[in-house]
């Protein structure tokens, strides 16, 4: 049977992008892409903010860098028809532990599926597995950038800080079990094509290490693909959900990765 999984790249309802949905409607910024999304099986958005009832009005734009969403807003996810939410961003602690606490609380109402981070580090370092038409399918993510205080610890919620070591352990783990690596990385951002030397090594490791997938979630600018081996590999993919503002802003692409009987086969890409 064949499986579906359709990646996105940066989401964040917040500044220009609420503005207009507060206009507009809770669809408007997906209302043109429902053809895309039908018969999707997993679909998945990294949503680098969080749903925060104390959140300041969207009316009129806010231009500050500290973000925070309605939590009606996740009624645009759920139209979508959501079913993962990365929590690789660094900007789900800028409104503190309070506001992360509600926003996981909001995804468990709706039945939403969360990786990359967590309410403690033992939540944050679990493979997301789902299996679905006979394809399994694990989830993993980490934030290698920070800041600090955005990274999950003993004592405080947040994103997964990056140790490769660890990651590639629970890759071939999971590879071990027949359940197909996706990884999603919250890398350092750079407004260029080009992945950069770092972006490669570390996408590269991730892949030889088992992943079928590697994916650049922090991008705001859409960036590069490779391959390694059988592994596809995309540095970037650019604004989802998010203000896109200039020329190469408003740039990004979907994938979709289609998977048959437990096998990666193939990838298609989708300009937005």
């Amino acid at each position: 049977l064949l499986t579906t999984v359709m990646l996105t790249g940066t989401t964040a309802m917040v500044r220009n992008t609420a503005f207009q949905m507060e206009q507009f409607g809770l669809d408007f910024p997906v209302k043109n892409l429902k053809e895309i999304l039908i018969g999707i099986d997993v679909l998945h958005v990294s949503n680098e903010v969080p749903f925060y009832s104390q959140c300041p009005s969207a009316v009129p734009v806010r231009q500050e860098m500290r973000f925070c969403s309605d939590p009606k807003y996740v009624e645009t996810l759920i139209s979508m028809g959501v079913d993962v939410v990365e929590l690789t961003g660094n900007h789900l602690l800028d409104w503190g532990p309070d506001a992360f606490f509600e926003t996981m609380s909001i995804y468990d109402s709706f039945g939403l599926k969360t990786y990359g981070g967590g309410r403690d580090i033992t939540e944050a370092e679990e493979p997301l597995v789902i299996e679905i038409n006979g394809t399994k399918i694990g989830f993993l993510g980490c934030n290698l950038p920070g800041p600090e205080n955005n990274w999950v610890s003993g004592d405080r919620p947040g994103s997964l800080p990056c140790d490769l070591d660890l990651l590639e352990e629970k890759i071939r783990n999971l590879t071990a079990q027949q359940i197909n690596p996706i990884f999603t990385f919250q890398h350092n951002e750079f407004n260029t094509f080009k992945a950069t030397q770092q972006m490669r090594d570390d996408f590269w490791r991730i892949a030889k290490a088992g992943a079928v997938i590697v994916s650049g979630s922090q991008a705001h600018y859409p960036q590069g693909i490779d391959f390694v081996e059988s592994s596809f590999i995309h540095y970037g993919l650019g604004n989802f959900l998010f203000d896109q503002m200039y020329t190469y802003w408003a740039m990004a692409t979907i994938d979709i990765h289609y998977f048959y009987n437990n096998h990666y086969i193939n990838t298609k890409q989708i300009p937005i």
